[in-house]
């Protein structure tokens, strides 16, 4: 009886042991880890040269409803490089692209410095990648586009998707980290890191800051 009570307590034992082995470490889920990760370094960002009669610029979701001092500041700070960059390209002959996000919103919603010139397109609130259930390719590939260049906020939103979307269809794809914002830093961390690191995306996406673009 000893023996065989020693024996079942060993069983028990060694259960115990393997159960605390296979619930350690190895089976924490990311959630269990997520304390504990570590920033990569921030990718290097790059100079870039627009062509403009190849350069398309996707203004995406600068309204009334999103980017506002109390909506959200870090949009807000971006407005004033957004539309230097867009006067400029502008007056270059590069082809200015708008969106609005908000179910319901129209052109009119856009930020008022930021108001589109006469048939410059403005992309109805469709979601976040701007290409879903819109001529968006079409448009740009009837006008030559190569490359565009993607602002907008929500960062991991309409600039994630949208840029991605556009680098798989063969576009090149510039975006200067000071013109996509988020509610909070993070969203737009991870979203240069996003765009510089996934395979078949990262070969065709500059990321870059409005001091170090061109034309």
């Amino acid at each position: 009886m000893k023996s065989a009570r020693k024996v079942t307590v060993g069983m028990a034992t060694i259960a115990g042991l393997l159960a605390t082995i296979c619930t350690g470490s190895h089976g924490q889920t990311v959630i269990d880890e997520w304390a504990a990760a570590k920033f990569p370094a921030p990718p290097a960002l790059k100079p870039s040269t627009i062509i403009p009669n190849e350069t398309a610029l996707l203004v995406m979701d600068f309204t009334k409803q999103t980017c506002t001092n109390e909506r959200r500041p870090r949009c807000a700070r971006s407005v004033a490089k957004v539309l230097n960059l867009v006067t400029q390209a502008r007056s270059k002959g590069a082809f200015i692209v708008y969106s609005v996000a908000v179910p319901g919103s129209v052109p009119a919603d856009i930020l008022s410095e930021l108001t589109p010139a006469a048939g410059e397109p403005v992309l109805p609130p469709l979601g976040p990648d701007k290409f879903i259930a819109s001529d968006l390719e079409k448009i740009l590939k009837d006008k030559g586009i190569k490359t565009i260049v993607a602002m907008g906020t929500q960062a991991q939103t309409s600039v994630l998707h949208t840029a991605v979307a556009a680098a798989l269809r063969g576009f090149k794809v510039i975006v200067p980290v000071d013109g996509m914002s988020a509610d909070e830093v993070f969203p737009e961390l991870y979203t240069a890191w996003h765009l510089a690191t996934a395979a078949r995306i990262s070969p065709q996406v500059t990321l870059t800051k409005f001091d170090l673009i061109g034309f």
